[in-house]
């Protein structure tokens, strides 16, 4: 069996305590410069491999975190957690990442399984499913500090990491309202979760401060996934055609490819009798044809500033929340009858 080598054969070889290795290994401000470049280089010569379980012991940390995405089947959250991944390796920390599939139960689980890996904190979006506190009270118990990013759940001690999705919901209506659409249908996400609501609130203000109706019959709920959106586009299809919208606004990128199949399904021509607009910027909302509008919520962003957020948690023992937004960006394209 190979021996892997320790603190103590790094000392014989230096001719040094193994306190002082470890202290030089650690970034102890109690080693003088020369000693800590030896050590350094010894250990790399050496083949040093340092014991984690060890150092999380003694440290009462383990220099990892913890991420519940809600599930990584489109381009928003490979970019979130490429931002989370450059700034934790940049700090030293490791990354455990879990996936609730849009359901609350293995969003439990997952937190769960986190705790019991002892993660320093946790980053999460809250799964599409069900909303449950009990594993988050239990963070709050355990001193666990935990980030929300994109989705999240308010007044519960936990800081929130977003982008202003009801006001950016409310500036892609105005601008569909600005092309002289009147009939504008919404095909918004499920129910109580944030995203879903805010962009739906969005939505019903730009309608209503343009004195426009909002059709109950032009509002249709469905998920985040292609099939959701087009089976929400079929049902208002099936109303009388001169009850059609003009123009549909989409809870995000995936459910507007799956209206428009819908739209094109029906024989009808996008922009030209129907606009359709999305919120994402998914990567192929710009090679669809015609090229979808959108919203660039920029998950790189949210990623690197809720990852940042929440190692300042981890190493100032500052428990304090803030909700910090991030610009996102309006992306304007085709499908709306822009040229």
């Amino acid at each position: 069996m190979a021996h892997h080598p320790t603190l103590k054969d790094i000392a014989q070889e230096l001719n040094i305590s193994s306190m002082t290795v470890s202290r030089a290994l650690n970034d102890s401000p109690n080693v003088d410069e020369d000693t800590r470049e030896r050590v350094i280089k010894a250990a790399k010569q050496m083949g040093y491999i340092p014991n984690k379980i060890a150092q999380s012991l003694v440290n009462k940390r383990t220099k990892t975190i913890g991420v519940v995405v809600p599930e990584i089947v489109n381009t928003f959250q490979p970019e979130v957690i490429r931002g989370i991944e450059d700034v934790t390796y940049n700090a030293g920390f490791n990354l455990l990442l879990t996936q609730s599939g849009e359901n609350s139960e293995r969003e439990e689980a997952s937190i769960g399984t986190l705790i019991s890996q002892r993660v320093d904190g946790i980053l999460i979006s809250t799964a599409e499913t069900g909303q449950s506190y009990g594993e988050f009270q239990r963070l709050v118990e355990l001193d666990i500090p935990f980030v929300f990013y994109d989705r999240y759940i308010r007044d519960i001690g936990a800081s929130i990491v977003r982008i202003d999705d009801k006001g950016f919901a409310s500036k892609m209506t105005r601008h569909l309202i600005g092309h002289g659409y009147r009939r504008i249908a919404n095909i918004r996400g499920p129910k109580g979760l944030s995203v879903s609501d805010d962009r739906f609130t969005g939505y019903v203000d730009a309608m209503e401060e343009a004195g426009l109706a909002i059709h109950p019959e032009l509002v249709a709920e469905a998920g985040f996934r292609e099939f959701g959106g087009y089976n929400a586009m079929n049902n208002i299809l099936e109303l009388p055609e001169k009850q059609w919208p003009e123009a549909v606004f989409c809870v995000n990128d995936p459910a507007a490819f799956g209206a428009l199949q819908s739209i094109r399904a029906h024989g009808v021509k996008v922009p030209d009798d129907i606009a359709i607009v999305g919120f994402s910027d998914d990567m192929r909302s710009a090679v669809i044809g015609p090229p979808l509008t959108t919203v660039n919520p920029k998950p790189y962003e949210q990623g690197k500033r809720a990852v940042q957020k929440l190692i300042e948690c981890i190493e100032r023992h500052d428990s304090r929340s803030e909700e910090i937004i991030v610009e996102a960006e309006l992306i304007v394209r085709k499908s709306c009858g822009c040229i």
